[in-house]
C-alpha cells in the first residue's frame, strides 16, 4: 500500500476534505481503524483506497467528512456508488473503476491478445474510472450509517 499512500499524499494536500476524514484515509491505508470510511459489504482495501483518490481528485473542494461504499467488485473491476457526507449534504456518486476497459482503450493486449489489464491497473492505477458521475443534486443531510470498511 506504500505506493497508494505515495499516491494519497498530494491528493490530500490538494484537498477539502476535512482534517478528520484525511486522517482516516491515511489510517485506511495503514489498516488501521478508519470510521469515517464504511462500506456496506465487503471490498478489497485497494479498490476502495483506489476510489478515495478518484473522489477526492475529482471533487478537491467538497468538504468530505465520510464515505459509504456499496459496490461490487470483480477481478477486473469494481463498480458502485459513494456516498459522500459533505459538510451537512449527501451526495452520491456512481462509479466503475475497469482496468480491462482501460487496457481496451490504450489498445493493450497480453500474449494472448487479451485487454492487458495488469498492465493498465499497473501502469493506470486508481486512474482507470470509466464512469465517475454524480447522481441527482446534493441534499441536505439525510442519516448515514454502514459497517466499517
Amino acid at each position: 500500500m506504500t505506493e497508494m499512500t505515495d499516491t494519497l499524499q498530494p491528493i490530500l494536500a490538494r484537498s477539502s476534505a476535512s482534517d478528520e476524514f484525511k486522517a482516516d484515509v491515511v489510517a485506511y491505508a495503514s489498516y488501521q481503524d478508519a470510521p469515517r470510511i464504511a462500506s456496506a459489504r465487503h471490498a478489497p482495501r485497494i479498490k476502495v483506497l483506489r476510489l478515495l483518490a478518484q473522489l477526492l481528485s475529482a471533487e478537491p473542494n467538497l468538504r468530505v467528512d465520510r464515505v459509504i461504499v456499496e459496490a461490487l467488485s470483480g477481478c477486473a473491476d469494481f463498480r458502485g456508488t459513494a456516498t459522500v457526507d459533505a459538510a451537512g449534504e449527501t451526495r452520491v456518486f456512481e462509479f466503475v473503476w475497469d482496468c480491462h476497459w482501460r487496457a481496451q482503450q490504450e489498445g493493450w493486449t497480453d500474449a494472448f491478445g487479451l485487454p492487458d489489464q495488469i498492465r493498465a491497473a499497473r501502469e493506470f492505477g486508481w486512474q482507470c474510472f470509466e464512469r465517475w458521475a454524480e447522481r441527482g443534486a446534493p441534499r441536505a443531510g439525510a442519516a448515514m450509517g454502514a459497517r466499517s470498511a
